[in-house]
């Protein structure tokens, strides 16, 4: 099948990982026992089982074995791709079916290659040895670069992957940072990213909303105090700063700390030694400052409310978190994640977003950036009665084109199910009679039936 040497065959072969699996209406296949001799193949039943053979171990290449497909088999597609970038995907179409629009764009949109039935063994054969070598170079080119894969910023844009690299840099060094993002926006989770990949990532990893805590305590939360500095001080107490010795100390909306409390900031940051409330003796103190601000600090120094030495003292290493709105081709991926994370939130007959749902995604401005994304998908999985979320029940409006869908697929559901439940009346529940009416194979009618709750 390849024609690459055999030491190299022998060297790549526990790693040539292939996943088959079957979408739609009466699917093509199944494929000829010989063309994937040197393959490990996984085939799987459905959709849900490919997601789950995915998050138990990596697949090179996946093969999409294709019949007619629903509205909803093409977003469920999507939604698989989408959430396992580092798997090729390859389909192989009934004939006809690459003609149609549809189709056209999920192939553009989201394979490696495709091929139409019936096959061409040896034509197949290439493509999966080309995709699985594509999907190689690609490992071994994140591994041997900046080795961003396992950073928990989801998204592959432009603006994200410029920002993954960024960390991978800053991180690499130890000297202050600040990052610059609107609220919500994922700036703790990129203060993270930076530790997690830094030589401090044994040591701990502390935060500290600087607007969240009361003016009269801030001092002794960061610097700690001795015991008797103040009423209620029975014992000696470490601060913050203290406390991430040897990690990294993350001041997140650092633009709120009052000008005192920047003045003894700007003497850690200079001298790298604390002095803790009612003591006057030096303790040295190894924490690395990453500080956050959805505010443009230069705006802060020009009205005299934030220190220009400590504003230079922290802008060492400038990184800035984009929007949602900015990068928006991220959504379908954040969509998938975000409902794979909080699955234990969603009823088992939810399986996903309706067309208007991710129409609406996309035409929506998210002001309140992920943060907004993660609420109101999490709302929406939980408050969903149907079985795909709609626009309504994010909370957002639809667009017209996209609300017809939404009222065609509702429809054929509603007729769908209704044509199952006389089919199975009708026929006392034999299963076999009412598929043989209702033009469908067994295995099918059953499949029907789970999704639609219907029980024998």
């Amino acid at each position: 099948m390849s024609s690459e040497p055999q030491h190299q065959h022998q060297l790549h072969h526990q790693q040539r990982a292939l996943l088959t699996v079957p979408v739609g209406d009466q699917p093509v296949g199944p494929l000829p026992q010989g063309l994937c001799a040197d393959w490990e193949v996984r085939t799987t039943r459905d959709l849900a089982a490919a997601h789950k053979a995915l998050n138990s171990r990596h697949f090179t290449v996946g093969l999409l074995l294709m019949g007619r497909l629903r509205e909803a088999d093409f977003m469920a597609v999507d939604q698989l791709v989408m959430g396992h970038p580092a798997t090729r995907w390859v389909g192989v179409l009934a004939a006809g079916l690459a003609q149609q629009a549809d189709y056209r764009k999920l192939i553009v949109r989201q394979l490696f290659d495709f091929h139409t039935w019936p096959i061409d063994d040896a034509m197949l054969g290439h493509t999966l040895g080309h995709a699985h070598g594509f999907a190689e170079l690609d490992g071994l080119k994140d591994a041997a670069t900046d080795d961003t894969r396992d950073m928990a910023l989801v998204g592959r844009s432009l603006p994200m992957m410029r920002l993954r690299r960024q960390i991978a840099k800053v991180a690499a060094v130890d000297a202050p940072v600040l990052i610059w993002g609107e609220s919500g926006s994922g700036k703790e989770l990129t203060a993270q990213a930076i530790h997690q990949h830094s030589a401090r990532a044994a040591g701990p990893f502390v935060a500290i909303n600087c607007g969240g805590i009361p003016a009269g305590l801030i001092q002794s939360e960061l610097f700690g105090h001795e015991r008797g500095a103040f009423s209620g001080a029975v014992r000696d107490r470490p601060g913050l700063i203290e406390s991430a010795a040897g990690g990294t100390l993350f001041l997140d909306e650092i633009g709120d700390l009052p000008l005192d409390m920047q003045t003894n900031l700007l003497r850690f940051l200079q001298e790298h030694t604390i002095n803790r409330v009612g003591s006057t003796r030096d303790i040295k103190v190894d924490t690395r400052v990453v500080a956050a601000s959805h505010r443009q600090l230069e705006e802060a120094v020009t009205a005299g409310r934030f220190r220009e030495d400590l504003f230079y003292r922290l802008n060492v290493l400038p990184l800035t978190v984009p929007a949602l709105r900015d990068r928006k081709d991220d959504l379908g991926l954040l969509v998938a994640h975000f409902f794979k994370l909080f699955a234990q939130d969603r009823s088992a007959r939810l399986s996903g977003f309706s067309q208007g749902a991710l129409g609406a995604i996309q035409a929506h401005d998210w002001p309140g950036n992920v943060r907004e994304l993660i609420n109101r998908v999490r709302r929406a999985m939980v408050m969903s009665d149907g079985r795909l979320i709609t626009p309504e029940d994010l909370g957002l409006a639809t667009p017209e084109a996209a609300r017809d869908g939404d009222l065609l697929e509702e429809a054929r559901l509603q007729a769908e199910r209704q044509a199952i439940q006389s089919g199975l009346q009708r026929h006392a529940h034999n299963v076999t009679h009412a598929a043989r009416e209702l033009g469908v194979s067994r295995m099918t009618l059953y499949r029907l039936m789970r999704k639609h709750g219907i029980s024998t």
